[in-house]
């Protein structure tokens, strides 16, 4: 296996855009694995998809995130959501990025707990997944004694979700979103953010939520501050 393993070619990206698997898709494989997605299902298309990230990670096995000393002291965020992509669960998949400045310090990916019943709606559970994870953020730097400007600025491109969060109003097209998905709504209140709107061009958390052309992912994790430091060294 190791061999064979040295012998494949590196990809620059990890997944073909828009490519997707299932439970059902492929034929079925049986291999001591333990603690994967389709564990109970192991098909063909999933060890392909598991070799594609393999001959990622050998086309830049230096790749690494840049800190740079100078780097101004300010949060920023992205949030997106993908909708309904799970072909079994049909549950969207969350994610968002977290800079100080232009450092990444914080980043996810996860699928949601529930079915949205519209992308605007998944969009908001991201939002208020990634609200708490700068609430956390805000009180481990107090621990730390670390002063940093608020509101943090978060970057969404889903302008209804935005108006959700920015109008308290009670509406019947709402009223089915789980009370804990509005606690983006009260830290906006409370001045802990600020919500902008940013394009899908420049929304860098597509990048945890769906399969990308290998220009954009280029472009993404160049944006996100990942370096291949081998390529740097050897250029001196």
């Amino acid at each position: 296996m190791k061999d064979n393993l040295s012998q494949i070619l590196p990809l620059t990206v990890a997944s073909l855009d828009d490519y997707s698997i299932s439970l059902t898709h492929g034929l079925t494989l049986l291999l001591p694995f333990n603690n994967l997605v389709f564990v109970s299902t192991l098909h063909q298309p999933h060890m392909q998809q598991a070799m594609r990230i393999i001959r990622y990670l050998k086309n830049a096995p230096g790749s690494s995130l840049l800190y740079a000393a100078d780097n101004p002291f300010r949060i920023h965020a992205y949030s997106d959501s993908d909708w309904a992509t799970c072909a079994t669960t049909r549950r969207s998949v969350s994610g968002f990025c977290v800079f100080i400045g232009t450092a990444l310090i914080s980043w996810k990916s996860k699928k949601q707990t529930t079915v949205s019943r519209s992308s605007s709606e998944a969009e908001y559970r991201s939002l208020a997944s990634l609200t708490c994870e700068l609430q956390w953020l805000q009180y481990l730097l107090a621990d730390l004694h670390i002063s940093c400007p608020t509101p943090y600025s978060v970057y969404c491109d889903n302008n209804f979700s935005i108006h959700i969060a920015k109008n308290p109003t009670f509406h019947k097209r709402t009223k089915h979103i789980d009370i804990g998905c509005h606690v983006t709504r009260q830290k906006l209140q409370n001045g802990l953010i600020k919500l902008l709107h940013v394009s899908s061009n420049n929304q860098l958390a597509d990048i945890f939520t769906k399969s990308l052309y290998s220009s954009t992912f280029n472009t993404i994790t160049s944006k996100l501050n990942l370096h291949n430091i081998h390529v740097q060294l050897e250029g001196g």
